[in-house]
Formats: structure tokens, C-alpha cells, sequence
């Protein structure tokens, strides 16, 4: 339902801003392919700024302002332009929050890409850690994190034979 406007992307434009929705992104110098939600584009002056829809909250970390700032990175190469800042929108509490792209956000950002392309170059899959985190996650089907929590029926047997 929250996605269902941003997900069918027809464009529109009010008050001196084209919304464009789901926006195909990429920046090959950064190994980065994508879908922004939305982009709005200031008329007058050509500013972009990537929109990031959640059904939540804002969350403790800083995991949503880095993927805005991945989107605000790909934008950048593609267009050539600066990209100083985006929004994320939360569904849960119908607010939108602006994101200023500084540059500790970007240097975050980049740190976070370098070492997905290490573990992506590695070969090797990290067994998923059940969390409140995958409670709202759209890849917790896939993921399965409940299938690799710990085993404890070592222990079980062990406890068994010892009393």
C-alpha cells in the first residue's frame, strides 16, 4: 500500500517540482545498480533530491540515511551534478525527515559499499542473525534467519548424559 504510488511511476508535477517515481540508478564507478522510490527535480533549477519511502520509523542507526546517500551517489555520476541532500518519508509516523549528505554521511556510505564489495568478492555468504530487525524486512522469507540460529542440541545431549 505505501509503495503502490511510488512502485507505478507515472510522473507529475506540482508546484514548480517534477516527481519522478521509481528511478533506475547506477553508478559504475562505484559498482551500484538500483531503484530510487522517487526523485523529485526543482524545475527551475534542475536540483535533484532522491525520496526514500519506509514503512516504519526512523531507526537508531544511520542504515536509511546510507541508502539514500548510495542513491544521492549514483545520481551524482549519473548527471554530473551535486546532490546536497534527499528525504526519507516513514510511513509509520507520516513524517517526512530531510537528509543533509555531508560529508561524514558520504564517507559512511562509501565504507559501507568497499566492504560489500569485499564480502561479494569473497565468495563467501554470511550466515544471516535473527533480529527485531527482520520482523519488518521484505527479505526475511528469503533469508530465513530463524533456520541458522544456534544449535543446541549438542548441549541437549551433553545435558542428558551428565545428570
Amino acid at each position: 500500500m505505501l509503495h503502490e504510488r511510488v512502485d507505478n511511476g507515472e510522473p507529475e508535477t506540482r508546484r514548480g517540482i517534477r516527481f519522478e517515481r521509481s528511478v533506475h540508478l547506477s553508478a559504475q564507478k562505484l559498482g551500484l545498480t538500483g531503484i530510487a522510490d522517487m526523485v523529485e527535480c526543482e524545475l527551475k533549477t534542475g536540483k535533484l533530491k532522491p525520496v526514500e519511502y519506509k514503512r516504519g520509523k526512523p531507526k537508531p542507526t544511520a542504515i536509511d540515511e546510507i541508502q539514500l546517500c548510495a542513491q544521492a551517489l549514483c545520481l551524482e555520476e549519473m548527471t554530473g551534478q551535486t546532490i546536497d541532500e534527499g528525504s526519507l518519508w516513514y510511513g509509520q509516523t507520516r513524517h517526512r525527515v530531510p537528509v543533509v549528505f555531508s560529508e561524514e554521511l558520504r564517507n559512511q556510505t562509501l565504507q559501507i559499499i568497499k566492504q560489500v564489495q569485499t564480502l561479494l568478492a569473497s565468495g563467501q555468504t554470511p550466515l544471516p542473525v535473527y533480529g527485531k530487525h527482520c520482523k519488518a524486512c521484505s527479505l526475511v522469507k528469503l533469508c530465513q534467519p530463524k533456520l541458522f540460529e544456534k544449535d543446541r542440541s549438542v548441549g541437549y545431549v551433553k545435558g542428558i548424559f551428565d545428570s
